[in-house]
């Protein structure tokens, strides 16, 4: 069984940086693409950042993130991260860690003061 634990949240100003880890079991970020999804109080879930599985990282991003969010991945502690900096107000969501099959994290808050 696959499970997903999310951590490294808080509250943070507007222009600072947060940066979420994503402990990965039950499967291996060696062969299994990962990413982050969020949602914001009274929105959908939307997606934020994807990694590919494999050696060499292929990454995407939401276009409200590029430029500012970096995903990453260690294959050797079998985690996932969301470098998150220039961090502005309407980042303010729940942050959910995903393996693009079944596993949600249970989500981590994060919220942006002006």
């Amino acid at each position: 069984q696959v499970q997903l634990v999310e951590s490294g949240g808080g509250l943070v100003q507007a222009g600072g940086s947060l940066r979420l880890s994503c402990v990965v079991s039950g499967t291996l970020v060696r062969i299994n693409p990962m990413g982050w999804y969020r949602q914001a109080p009274g929105k959908q879930r939307e997606f934020v950042a994807r990694i590919s599985a494999g050696t060499i990282d292929y990454v995407d991003y939401a276009d409200s993130v590029k430029g500012r969010f970096t995903i990453s991945k260690d294959n050797i502690k079998n985690m996932v991260y969301l470098q998150m900096d220039d961090l502005k107000p309407e980042d303010t969501a729940v942050y959910y860690c995903h393996n693009f099959r079944d596993a949600w994290g249970q989500g981590i808050r994060v919220t942006v003061s002006s």
